[in-house]
């Protein structure tokens, strides 16, 4: 049996798993946008399954005025003494913090604030009760660069011990996402080095005790991707897990370049989450080696999950798992029961161009060649309203094509926004009524249409995909196809009304 990667197309970056029984959990960074730390929950480390996320509550997460690819950094998830505990970083305030819950579909504490500067905290517990909490440090120039480890209090956040510098990595650049654990005599610390870009890799070392000292693998890197022709590129930020029959296996981050020839490399679907096995050396080192997109389950229990409804119909009192808001939404910018039936967004003075708050319900892009569409109803009564269908990269970059109001007229328009430059491409005086929007993708090109009911579908311009990448944008994020409103600047007359919205993967 074989099994597909990335196991969590689209941007789930630095996964952390942990293992109850034979139950399996996992968590992922979210950035700016709330809910924040999705969760899922598996069977077999393959098929996972949304269970919600953590930080649900604007007290849990404070993401106003967030810059994109800031707010939540690299979770760890544990389970100890019983409780699940997720530690992790809100760099919109740049501090630490863990929250815990008795089952992983929560609900979640309220934060726990630590005394813990630097990002990517780990947990650990050791057999005789004690947890350790890990976290790089050094990379605002206030220490020496590395891992650094202490004692902690899981209920107050004290540290129990000092702080010290443990290992300082193997001369990578940016030594992060510290995991530590115990297997037989020796006690393994897992980082990633050279930044998460196509120099990331993960380095090991060991110790007989939780602290160290830690001598390296004679291995490092032991996950690489580095200088190799792959489609699979930039791998590493990992995570271990004793799977139920005894054998090990990593979750890592890699990105999926677009398979253009001669267009250069530019990846716009963010960081994903791969798996692999691990192996043992004789004397006791583990690898990762070489990932493909295809992969031997070994003796995984392979499980099949129904596959994802490809229309989403806002007819539910909470919206699905895989959506989520820019930041936290502004109270009133979003309904399920204004129209039941219909996802309804009134639009506010913030637009998608601000590091704020636009009334905003979108869904991660997870494969090159996909359709959207959705059916908006929305009659815009002043100048500046508008609510439509954006690819939305950050505020700097993205497209949109969505129904407007200028110079007192309706109209759909296509827009493109790239850094500094925007323009208007294409704008069509529209009848009153319901207009479908959607655009086509594949691994170059965004295409987008519209058609009004009992009409031919209109072709409606188009962007490249390589201008909303991480090599063109910069940031942490994959793209976003999202639902917005906008009053530009004021709270829009109108509300808009999107009664459904398609995803479907093309050949």
């Amino acid at each position: 049996m074989s099994y597909r990667n990335p196991v969590l197309p689209g941007s789930y970056p630095d996964p952390s798993v942990c293992r109850v029984g034979d139950d399996y959990y996992l968590a992922c960074s979210s950035f700016e946008f709330f809910p924040g730390l999705p969760l899922f929950h598996s069977r077999d480390l393959v098929n996972w399954r949304a269970i919600g996320h953590a930080l649900t509550r604007d007290s849990q997460l404070d993401l106003h005025g967030c810059k994109s690819s800031l707010g939540i950094f690299a979770p760890t998830l544990r389970h100890i003494a019983g409780r699940f505990y997720l530690v992790t970083t809100n760099l919109n305030k740049f501090r630490n913090f863990l929250v815990w819950a008795d089952q992983a579909e929560g609900p979640w504490s309220e934060p726990v604030w630590l005394d813990w500067p630097g990002i990517d905290p780990s947990l650990f517990e050791s057999e005789d009760g004690r947890v350790f909490i890990s976290g790089n440090g050094g990379f605002l120039g206030d220490e020496p660069v590395g891992i650094y480890q202490a004692e902690i209090d899981l209920a107050t956040g004290a540290l129990l011990s000092p702080r010290q510098l443990v290992w300082t990595g193997t001369g990578g650049k940016a030594p992060e996402g510290p995991h530590l654990y115990k297997r037989g005599g020796w006690y393994y610390l897992l980082i990633a080095e050279g930044g998460t870009e196509y120099g990331h890799m993960v380095t090991v070392a060991r110790s007989t005790q939780p602290h160290g000292p830690f001598e390296a693998c004679p291995h490092n890197p032991i996950l690489s991707h580095r200088s190799l022709d792959s489609p699979i590129q930039a791998t590493g930020h990992a995570d271990l897990v004793e799977a139920v029959d005894g054998n090990w296996w990593a979750v890592f981050l890699g990105i999926r370049p677009a398979p253009v020839r001669f267009a250069g490399q530019h990846h716009h679907m963010g960081r994903e989450t791969f798996l692999a096995p691990v192996t043992w050396t004789t004397d006791g080192w583990p690898r990762i080696g070489q990932v493909f997109e295809t992969m031997d389950a070994g003796d995984l229990p392979l499980q099949s999950l129904k596959a994802p409804a490809t229309r989403t119909e806002f007819n539910g009192t909470d919206l699905p798992h895989q959506f989520n808001h820019l930041r936290n939404p502004q109270p009133g910018s979003w309904s399920l029961q204004t129209r039941p039936g219909w996802l309804t967004l009134q639009g506010q003075p913030d637009t998608l161009d601000d590091p704020a708050a636009p009334a905003f319900v979108g869904r991660r892009q997870q494969h090159f060649d996909c359709e959207v569409a959705t059916l908006l109803d929305f009659e815009p009564a002043a100048d500046g309203e508008e609510a439509g269908l954006t690819v939305f990269k950050s505020e700097r970059f993205h497209y949109e094509i969505a129904i407007g109001h200028r110079a007192g007229q309706r109209l759909v328009f296509l827009r493109r926004r790239i850094g500094s430059l925007w323009k208007v491409e294409l704008e069509r005086p529209l009848p009153h009524g319901e207009l479908l929007l959607g655009l086509r993708a594949d691994a170059q090109h965004y295409r987008f249409f519209f058609q009004t009911p009992g009409e031919p579908e209109q072709e409606f311009g188009g962007g490249e995909c390589a201008l909303l990448s991480t090599e063109t944008a910069g940031g942490f994020t994959g793209v976003y196809l999202g639902l917005y409103a906008t009053g530009n600047g004021r709270r829009s007359t109108a509300s808009a009304a999107f009664k459904w919205l398609d995803y479907i993967t093309t050949p």
